[in-house]
């Protein structure tokens, strides 16, 4: 196994937000879930390996497929909370790139919201090597409607922060990983699954102030925010007043074989 990377500078903010990423990110649709288990080939006799599993949030989505679950997660604050919600799960301290299991140990790989913060490349290559022949790799990310008042007006506050902060995969980057005859998986395909999330107005705070690029900032940069955020949630004609908020957004599934 290769020597351990370091992680993006903005993802080591996940530590100090696992909780309210636990409470306030959205789940997955059982369709996508459903859709990936059959392109994958998941089920009670096989193993899938979720990298960048945060608190379990699709490891927990995972469940029905059947499949033998392993978690990799490099922040301690979220694998203290995983832990704590799926204890079941064993969840192992590594990266994408140095993945702590032996080769040919799994029949997918999964990354959900995670892809974007890897180095694609040397990613797919640790990728192939846990992966048993004909295995293949899943990507998922969720995405909120932009057409939303409320949601556009918070997404462009985060905007400011995301541009000093941008992954490595930022927009579409991430695909370049797949392109050319170097690439260890065969091309992408690609589906997109409606999506909604309906939760509180604290839940939603909490999503927004786990965003990465918000987390890493200096504590009072952060109250700010999120003072800016609630001030928002508490004044737009589509959420004053509210209990609960509803929030369309889209979950965007790729996957790929290996070649």
């Amino acid at each position: 196994m290769p020597p351990r990377p370091r992680i993006h500078p903005a993802v080591r903010g996940f530590d100090r937000v696992a909780a309210a990423y636990e409470r306030g990110r959205p789940d997955y649709p059982a369709a996508a879930v459903r859709h990936l288990g059959r392109v994958l080939r998941l089920g009670p006799s096989t193993t899938v390996v979720d990298l960048g599993s945060g608190t379990g949030k699709f490891t927990r989505a995972l469940a029905p497929l059947g499949a033998a679950r392993i978690a990799v997660e490099p922040t301690a604050g979220m694998r203290e909370v995983f832990l704590r919600v799926l204890p079941e799960v064993p969840v192992l301290d590594g990266t994408a790139e140095a993945i702590p299991l032996p080769d040919a140990i799994a029949d997918a790989v999964v990354c959900a919201q995670s892809f974007h913060w890897f180095r694609g490349r040397r990613a797919l290559r640790e990728f192939a090597r846990i992966l048993r022949p004909r295995g293949g790799v899943g990507l998922l990310w969720n995405t909120r409607d932009e057409t939303v008042s409320w949601s556009a007006q918070i997404s462009e506050i985060i905007r400011e922060y995301r541009r000093k902060e941008r992954p490595r995969g930022h927009g579409d980057r991430w695909k370049e990983a797949f392109s050319g005859p170097a690439s260890t998986f065969g091309p992408l395909h690609a589906r997109v699954f409606r999506h909604v999330q309906r939760a509180s107005p604290r839940q939603f705070a909490d999503r927004f102030l786990s965003v990465s690029v918000v987390a890493v900032q200096p504590e009072v940069v952060r109250q700010r925010i999120a003072r800016e955020v609630r001030e928002i949630l508490r004044t737009d004609p589509l959420t004053r007043g509210r209990r609960v908020l509803t929030l369309p957004m889209e979950t965007e599934v790729y996957w790929a074989y290996l070649r």
